[in-house]
């Protein structure tokens, strides 16, 4: 049995017995009534699923009848049949919220079809869904097991985000448990990946994925050439499945060119990943170079206060004297300032527009319970996301953008990953503090359970003392000291981080867009 009710509102609903008797064999129970006046007094007896409305009913019109349900039951699935093709009747009842509109005649099978897709969608789809990743699932095993090369993670990467937002509707925990079981084995492949190649990446100039140095020289400077204003904007820890998540939102106003994915370099964070992103240096080059524009952890300041200046000097060496402007939105008023300014901004061939919010989002979520219950994990992080983004200043900047002739580009530094597992270490007192990497004198860790790093010259990272490695966590580690360890654990136990190696802190995206 299907359980399903169907109320079917039609002044000739004697001539359609054959149809409800062809769906009380499929097992739906149908209530046949003769006009809107009818339909709406069951309505306020009966629990019904779905409705079939004819438009062109005696008494209470079917645009009428149609209102006033939705007035009562705005969530009730209604179907409007009607016998008129015209276009303005169309026009009112999809105004109206309508679910469906079938033109007269009707056959039992568009009947079936239209219920289906109104009351056994979801099902449906999560089976098909599930059974499609089961047939998957040995598919990207055999490929974990084979010697991917970098651009086969990043198509690696992309396989398991589609699949995470796909079974994210399913309410079936086998398979959810199937799917993190699978993405860890994954992210335990891509650390060691990641580990065996990485200082050959920094040591050579071929056969390299593109790094937080290059990805402006690679991907924005080509655009600069074509004449058009240029926006980038950069999201702050943004993981490439919440711009996936965001994607259909955005591109009400915009065209996605490239949906691309480059490499953060590590430390995953924003003194060293986004001041090499806006320089075009690694850190330890920043440091030399422009050491007015570098701050070191165990210095005061703000550690990445000068990616302007580090950007007018990435355009200088490049050839690119150009004007350019660059905003930081740290609140939502300075943001809808900002869209007003858009008009001014069309006047040069670069804009940055930096947002902060999905950064606070992530570090809120670890200081606030009430935030840490609307995250919980990362099918409710990537909805707050969405939430924050469509109420949100940046979306307006979107829209704004959508008529203007112009190239769109957003990127992030690096994304977050949620830990789950602490690994102990000890240090003194000028260990730095990320819970995802640590440098300092007289650390004190397990070698095998993490990435170690003891020359940072190799890396091109800054030293702060001679004997001052670097160490990151793998996956979904975090680093925890003996001293209150349980409580220091808890605290931090499937919070948002960033600073080590992980496919969704270091596989981030890089989006081209163009008005449509």
């Amino acid at each position: 049995m299907n359980n399903i009710t169907i109320l079917w509102a039609d002044d000739e609903i004697e001539l359609l017995k054959p149809h409800i008797l062809f769906l009380q064999e499929r097992g739906y129970e149908v209530i046949p009534v003769a006009s809107g006046t009818e339909a709406l007094d069951e309505l306020r007896d009966r629990q019904v699923d779905i409705v079939f409305l004819d438009e062109n009913m005696p008494g209470i019109s079917g645009l009428e009848t149609l209102s006033r349900i939705k007035a009562s039951h705005p969530q009730l699935p209604v179907i409007m049949i009607t016998k008129s093709e015209e276009e303005h009747i169309m026009d009112e009842a999809l105004g109206s919220k309508i679910s469906d509109y079938l033109i007269k005649p009707v056959n039992p099978n568009q009947i079936l079809l239209a219920i289906k897709k109104h009351t056994e969608a979801r099902r449906l789809v999560t089976e098909k869904q599930t059974l499609d990743y089961q047939q998957q699932f040995r598919m990207i095993g055999l490929e974990l097991d084979n010697r991917l090369d970098y651009n086969e993670w990043i198509d690696m990467y992309r396989k398991l985000v589609y699949w995470d937002l796909e079974l994210s509707g399913s309410d079936d925990e086998n398979i959810h448990d199937i799917f993190a079981s699978q993405k860890a084995e994954a992210n335990r492949l891509f650390c060691r990946y990641f580990e065996q190649n990485y200082l050959d990446w920094l040591a050579q100039s071929d056969d390299k994925p593109l790094l937080s140095p290059t990805v402006l020289r690679e991907k924005l400077f080509p655009l600069l050439q074509e004449g058009r204003p240029t926006f980038l904007i950069v999201i702050d820890n943004f993981r490439y499945d919440q711009w996936k998540y965001l994607q259909p939102a955005i591109e009400q106003y915009l065209r996605t060119r490239d949906d691309s994915i480059y490499y953060s370099i590590i430390p995953t964070t924003t003194q060293f990943a986004r001041n090499a992103m806006f320089g075009g240096l690694m850190p330890a080059d920043i440091e030399k170079k422009y050491p007015k524009y570098w701050v070191n952890e165990d210095q005061p300041g703000f550690k990445n206060q000068f990616e302007n200046e580090l950007l007018d000097e990435n355009l200088r060496r490049h050839g690119f004297n150009i004007k350019h402007s660059y905003n930081k939105v740290l609140n939502a008023q300075y943001g809808h300032k900002l869209v007003d300014s858009i008009p001014q901004m069309m006047n040069n061939p670069l804009n940055v527009i930096i947002y902060n919010f999905v950064d606070m989002l992530s570090h809120a979520r670890t200081d606030s319970d009430i935030v840490r219950e609307l995250a919980a994990d990362e099918k409710a992080y990537r909805s707050v996301t969405l939430s924050w983004f469509e109420h949100s200043p940046l979306a307006e900047v979107f829209k704004e953008l959508g008529g203007r002739d112009c190239n769109v580009i957003i990127t992030t530094d690096h994304g977050s990953v949620r830990i789950d597992h602490p690994v102990r270490v000890k240090g003194d007192a000028s260990v730095s503090v990320n819970l995802r990497y640590k440098q300092g004198r007289l650390l004190d860790y397990n070698p095998k359970e993490v990435f170690e790093i003891k020359d940072p010259a190799k890396a091109s990272l800054p030293r702060r003392h001679v004997t001052s490695p670097y160490i990151f966590a793998h996956g979904n580690d975090f680093f925890a000291y003996p001293n209150n360890y349980n409580q220091y654990v808890q605290y931090y136990m499937n919070t948002f981080q960033h600073g080590g190696i992980s496919m969704e802190e270091i596989l981030i995206p890089f989006i081209t867009l163009s008005p449509r």
